[in-house]
């Protein structure tokens, strides 16, 4: 069995200004850290970079330094979570190097499930940024005051590019071939791409359901992707 890699961050979002010193970097994580607590309190039209700012602690200079806007900042949220669920399946299948198909698809999606209920801010941002609301254009809200230019063209292009469960696809596919020891070709891709988009939409509807997630729907997602990927990936 060849042993699963660390993974490393991939696309991350485009920063203004990227943290070289680690009290930058740390400065960064208690923005995101407050931006993640406020989703869950307020959702994401109510969020504004200046209570981002206060709840962090920092000025609210610090915040446009890195980003343009309030969309540019959970989009970075968003690369953040990706990084993590990564890690996060990464550590579990490196612990368990005979891990067959159903004991890999178990590992991607307990992780999902796992950080669905404990991770802040994850229920409302997972891997991408809601739909615009409208006024949620260039300025970031209505209180955003503009920030240090208008940093509009970044976040459009950004969310333009990047299909966040696409995204996802790659990252679990490098995981599972390298675990599996089988190729990450396009058919693997195509069947992870719908058991992922599958998998989003069931669990979504768990998390409707019952706030900590219905079991039996999960259940219900679990058996579906046995059915559907393990004899793919065996």
């Amino acid at each position: 069995m060849v042993p699963v890699p660390q993974t490393r961050p991939h696309n991350p979002p485009a920063l203004r200004r990227t943290p070289v010193q680690q009290r930058s970097a740390e400065r960064l994580a208690r923005i995101l850290d407050a931006c993640a607590g406020l989703l869950d309190e307020s959702g994401y039209e109510q969020l504004s970079t200046r209570a981002v700012a206060a709840r962090a602690g920092v000025p609210i200079g610090s915040v446009y330094r890195f980003f343009g806007n309030k969309r540019a900042m959970v989009a970075a949220l968003a690369h953040r979570n990706l990084d993590e669920y990564a890690r996060r399946i990464s550590d579990r299948l490196a612990a368990a190097p005979l891990l067959d198909a159903y004991g890999a698809i178990d590992g991607v999606l307990d992780e999902f499930i796992e950080m669905k209920r404990t991770v802040p801010g994850f229920a409302l941002v997972d891997f991408g940024v809601p739909a615009a609301a409208p006024g949620d254009g260039a300025d970031g809200g209505a209180d955003e005051g503009g920030g240090e230019g208008d940093g509009g063209g970044e976040e459009a292009a950004e969310s333009a590019a990047e299909d966040p469960n696409r995204l996802v696809v790659e990252r679990i596919c490098e995981l599972l071939a390298t675990h599996l020891n089988r190729p990450a070709d396009d058919g693997l891709r195509r069947k992870v791409l719908v058991g992922v988009e599958t998998a989003d939409a069931l669990v979504r509807l768990a998390f409707r359901t019952d706030p900590a997630g219905d079991p039996a729907l999960i259940d219900e997602t679990r058996q579906l992707l046995y059915a559907y990927l393990a004899p793919s990936l065996g």
